[in-house]
């Protein structure tokens, strides 16, 4: 049984709350006003501090108090929240996640100047004072200030059995409460079990506390504030009478019950003291969280590996159940069938990841680029829900930043351009997703002043990609944006102007079997739209035979088989289309294309596919039937075939390859222009 590093499982949880950080932040860009937001934020800084200390992160633990004291003047109206002090905490947050990530790696003066910043967001001395460190005791400001009153607490708590076991850790608790003031402390160990029955993960013992101390309630409350849900917690505001008699606890020695100095301790003032009912939300939030379990990526993987392999031996089973006569073989085929695919849909659906943990990461992208570009910008999502295969998500990160960066740099204008042309100062990208059939199709959208054709083309004319006067369609001249070094940009920023970006675009999309489509009008705006397959490891596939060779078509491109007889192969010589319902489809013969050598059969086949609103004909010489494909990569000897994107394993242990359909797509349409400007 393997066992979990704590340090990884506390860099995990450390980036989800770092994420949870920044969204809060984010957020209250737009309401600097919201107490709920300050008071999230805040609850994040207060949890990444302590769980930092408790696993020996030091360093993050000592710079993210700095950014805790700041919110914490906020929550206290103390200081007010601005946009300069949200910009300096995510860029605090920047250096908490390289302090996560590598706590012994020198990082120069990088804290210093961002609390310098920090300082200087929250506003002078008041500043200083959040930004000192969490060793001195006061600043000076609050030692020359008038003495507060005293207010005398007795604090009775205590925590779940399984606290210590989810890594709370009650003394911490207790240190807290002994910064506030002068504090006595009771452990009430009545709840121990005898020895033969005690387990020692468990915790058994509560805890009375008298505290003197000039914080209010509030301060008390923010020491539980994280395990308020699971505990049982009363606090109580006491006389100075009562303060005093139970002020000299502390001295005795050894632990002592409370029960047996309940009646020592005169009358108590209850101050808000928490409901019993807590302990029903309590139960639901344990047993909700119970219903999550954290497994690593890689045992996913491995998992679907092996449900991969299990599909290729059940078609084996198939094969052989098919030419047998005996009728319980045939039973137990159908029967493994139909369970390797409710095995291998399962799978599926915990490798899907809705894109909204893609489309979150840009809410930052676009907030640092509008300070940046002096831009206003409105980043607006569509579709979060919808769900893609874990490693599409992986892999689209990158060309999605590009695209973004492009639309904001390239396509929106500056906030006087687009008053000048009666549009609203406010440039808007629009990040959406749908599912169509087995594809995914996600669009970066913009408002802004669209693509320059003639910029476009006068760039690819002087770099050689195409002849002066060259005819293009519409479709193609916008294509060009993509070539390896294309760049429209007059200088090269911080943004554009290196012309790798769209490269990088088109070569991921190509990798994950997809396809890209764009759409730009004068003045509208512009639109990237990214067709990709909802997964990358098993698909649906139609398996068809050219020649001797098998081949797998996906099912989600297939729209409907046709026949085509050897006489109407023949008339169609010379123009290779088919008129499908008062419309004219071109098709490819894949034997020709794949120079098979063979005689075509008698009765071939028209598989129509299509991406988008394209379809092209396929020309087959049999249609075997549907397949369960476990996707192979190619070698990296046929990484260049672009007929392909992958391979399978047949039940006999041959291989057939997967058609790229996007390629064929788009080498039918190219014969179709070309017939038809040939006449």
């Amino acid at each position: 049984m393997s066992t979990l590093d704590p340090v990884a499982v506390f860099r995990t949880e450390a980036a989800e709350c770092l994420e949870a950080i920044e969204a809060g932040l984010l957020d209250l860009t737009h309401q600097l006003d919201n107490k709920d937001l300050v008071d999230a934020v805040f609850r994040g800084l207060h949890t990444l501090k302590g769980s930092g200390a408790m696993f020996g992160f030091e360093a993050l633990a000592a710079f993210t108090h700095h950014c805790e004291t700041a919110f914490d003047r906020v929550r206290k109206s103390e200081v007010a929240a601005t946009s300069e002090l949200v910009a300096a905490v995510l860029a605090a947050q920047d250096h908490m996640r390289a302090l996560v990530d590598q706590p012994d790696a020198d990082h120069g003066d990088t804290g210093n100047k961002l609390l310098a910043q920090l300082q200087a967001a929250v506003g002078g001395k008041q500043a200083a004072a959040a930004a000192a460190p969490a060793a001195v005791p006061a600043p000076a400001a609050v030692r020359d200030a008038p003495a507060k009153k005293k207010n005398s607490w007795r604090i009775r708590f205590s925590l779940p059995a399984n606290s210590m076991a989810n890594g709370t850790n009650p003394l911490g608790l207790l240190d807290e409460l002994r910064d506030l003031g002068e504090c006595s402390v009771r452990a009430n160990t009545s709840a121990i079990p005898a020895l033969d029955d005690l387990v020692p993960t468990e915790l058994h013992i509560s805890w009375d506390v008298t505290l003197t101390s000039e914080q209010d309630r509030s301060a008390i409350d923010d020491v539980f504030i994280f395990v308020l849900d699971d505990m049982e917690l009363s606090v109580e505001e006491i006389s100075g009478t009562a303060a005093a008699t139970a002020a000299p606890v502390e001295e005795r020695a050894g632990p002592v019950p409370v029960a047996a100095t309940s009646t020592a301790v005169p009358e108590f003032r209850p101050v808000e003291a928490v409901p019993a009912k807590r302990e029903a939300p309590a139960a639901v939030s344990q047993a909700k969280a119970a219903e999550n379990v954290r497994v690593p990526a890689e045992r996913l993987d491995e998992l679907m590996d092996r449900v991969g392999e299990l599909v290729i031996a059940q078609s084996r089973l198939s094969q052989l159940a098919s030419a047998s006569t005996d009728i319980a073989l045939r039973s137990v085929s159908e029967e493994i069938e139909r369970l390797s695919g409710e095995l291998r849909d399962t799978m599926m659906v915990l490798r899907m990841v809705p894109v909204a943990t893609l489309f979150s990461r840009f809410r930052r992208l676009v907030h640092d680029l509008a300070r940046e570009t002096g831009k206003v910008i409105e980043l607006v999502t569509e579709g979060e829900s919808t769900e893609v295969d874990k490693t599409v998500i992986e892999r689209l990160a990158d060309p999605l930043v590009h695209l973004v960066r492009n639309s904001i740099d390239h396509g929106l204008e500056t906030p006087a351009e687009r008053l000048a042309s009666g549009k609203t100062e406010a440039g808007t990208v629009t990040l959406s997703a749908r599912q169509a059939g087995g594809e995914v199709i996600i669009s970066i959208k913009d408002d802004g002043r669209g693509i320059n054709r003639e910029r476009v083309r006068a760039k690819a004319e002087s770099s050689g990609l195409i002849q002066p006067g060259q005819p293009l369609s519409d479709s193609e001249l916008l294509q060009l944006i993509f070539a390896p070094g294309f760049s429209t940009a007059a200088a090269i920023t911080n943004l554009s102007g290196r012309g790798v970006g769209m490269d990088v675009v088109k070569k991921t999309v190509e990798a994950l079997r997809g396809a890209i489509d764009i759409v730009s009008m004068p003045g509208q705006g512009s639109e990237v739209s990214l067709r990709i397959p909802l997964t990358l490891a098993i698909i649906d596939g139609l398996l068809v035979r050219v020649g001797s060779g098998r081949y797998v078509i996906p099912l989600s491109a297939v729209e409907e088989c046709l026949e085509l007889s050897l006489e109407e192969d023949l008339r169609s010589r010379g123009r290779s289309f088919i008129s499908l319902r008062d419309s004219l489809v071109p098709f490819l013969r894949l034997r020709d294309l794949f120079r098979t050598g063979t005689k075509p059969d008698v009765h071939q086949k028209v598989v129509v596919i299509s991406t988008g609103t394209e379809r092209v004909g396929l020309v087959v010489d049999q249609i075997i039937g549907d397949h369960q494909t476990v996707i192979k990569s190619m070698s990296k000897l046929h990484n260049n075939v672009a007929t392909f994107s992958g391979a399978t394993i047949l039940g006999d242990g041959s291989v057939a390859l997967i058609l790229d359909v996007g390629h064929l797509v788009a080498a039918g349409q190219q014969q179709e222009a070309q017939l038809r400007v040939a006449g």
